[in-house]
């Protein structure tokens, strides 16, 4: 690293607390699927700021919405009605099927907002006892990083020494529906769980098995509450996950790529027997619904499906796929995805995974390591088939060396 580089890693460390382990690469600038760093170095962005720059960093026609509104009217909190917010719920909810919408910031205060209203539901609609509601979680979850959340997380370093936990929450390995059936109960209000484990790697459940959860949630009386904030908005080829089971949840949580990476803001989406519940003063946000958030959000989803994004990343993930799996190589333990959002798993004995995105990093390519052995791929919807070819390259250059 040279020396301004080295300067402001060090001044980061120096006043940052150290709870993330970059790579080392400092980024200035942005356009597309590329990145540059502040020695005007360029690279092919792997990580879309996980999954949050589906459309490519800068989008042009979000950027010129986001600027017009912040001209007019950034916040006027949820005291008083705003001109962005209804026509973006009218929006979102014919995008994706939905009948009401709460809008929030952060993927985890969408989730947090999920657990609340699927408790309240199930106090005052399905007549589960106060305070006995449960929620089913699924083992290797990640749903974000609040109390409230870790509180369920399987993930150690995510627990440890954060606790006393709320309760209210049973635990059962990922894709076995049998599992899930065994841990229903009269008090159960929710399933809360994601399309394809993102964070534990990219963890696909088998064919099936979301249709299996749907017809045992509708059957018990259950909420299935799909986390789709980062499968959501084309990441895997569909607009929604569960679209490749043609399931439809009862509770969609949406974020991330809802912006395009340009500012917070996420949604839940659902209908008025869940969201009804909830009444003036039992749930808000300052921030949330804020005219700047609503403008940006509404152009992202426009450009997603005026742009094709959403069959662009269907067509070159399934060649992206196809090329990594070609790639012979005595590190690779398997590689497995849908539509943009990738994974290799590494022999443990070929080292780490972080020692291959550092060598990845000096072909030009940005990617991320997760638990230890897994390099997580993920670029921007818009990338193009020479960009996959020109990235195919690079991998079969890194992933044919051996690190241990």
């Amino acid at each position: 690293m040279s020396a301004s580089v080295i300067d402001f890693v060090a001044t980061e460390a120096r006043f940052g607390a150290h709870n993330y382990e970059p790579i080392g690469v400092v980024l200035s600038r942005g356009e597309g699927v590329w990145v540059w760093d502040t020695e005007d170095n360029r690279y092919l962005d792997c990580l879309s700021a996980y999954s949050a720059v589906s459309q490519g960093h800068c989008h042009p026609k979000i950027l010129a919405a986001m600027v017009e509104q912040a001209h007019r009217l950034t916040l006027t909190s949820r005291a008083f009605h705003n001109d962005q917010l209804a026509p973006f719920y009218e929006e979102i909810a014919a995008l994706t099927g939905s009948h009401k919408v709460l809008p929030m910031n952060s993927g985890a205060e969408a989730v947090e907002s999920a657990v609340k209203s699927v408790r309240k539901w199930g106090y005052e609609v399905k007549g589960v006892p106060d305070g006995q509601a449960e929620i089913i979680v699924c083992a290797n979850n990640f749903h974000g990083r609040t109390l409230g959340i870790v509180g369920f997380s399987t993930d150690p370093e995510t627990r440890t020494h954060f606790g006393p936990f709320a309760p209210g929450f049973r635990i059962v390995p990922f894709g076995d529906a049998a599992a899930l059936e065994a841990a229903i109960t009269p008090n159960t209000v929710a399933f809360l769980v994601e399309p394809i484990q993102g964070e534990a790697g990219v963890i696909i459940p088998p064919s099936g098995y979301f249709t299996e959860v749907r017809e045992l949630c509708t059957a018990n009386n259950v909420m299935l509450v799909l986390d789709e904030i980062q499968t959501g908005l084309g990441r895997t080829g569909k607009l929604l996950a569960e679209q490749h089971e043609e399931i439809e949840a009862d509770v969609t949580l949406l974020g991330k790529a809802l912006s395009g990476g340009f500012y917070p803001v996420s949604a839940v989406l659902s209908n008025t027997d869940v969201l009804g519940t909830l009444r003036p003063g039992q749930h808000g946000s300052t921030f949330g619904g804020n005219p700047l958030a609503c403008a940006v959000a509404r152009a992202a989803m426009r450009v997603l499906i005026e742009e094709g994004m959403i069959e662009n990343a269907a067509r070159q993930g399934a060649r992206f796929l196809d090329g990594l799996r070609d790639i012979r190589a005595n590190t690779i333990r398997e590689v497995r995805g849908r539509g943009l959002m990738l994974a290799v798993e590494l022999h443990p004995k070929a080292g780490r995974a972080r020692r291959y995105c550092e060598a990845l990093q000096g072909k030009g390519i940005l990617a991320k390591d997760t638990h230890e052995h897994t390099i997580r791929i993920a670029p921007p919807l818009v990338i193009t088939t020479d960009q996959v070819d020109w990235a195919l390259e690079r991998f079969a250059a890194i992933l044919t060396q051996d690190f241990s």
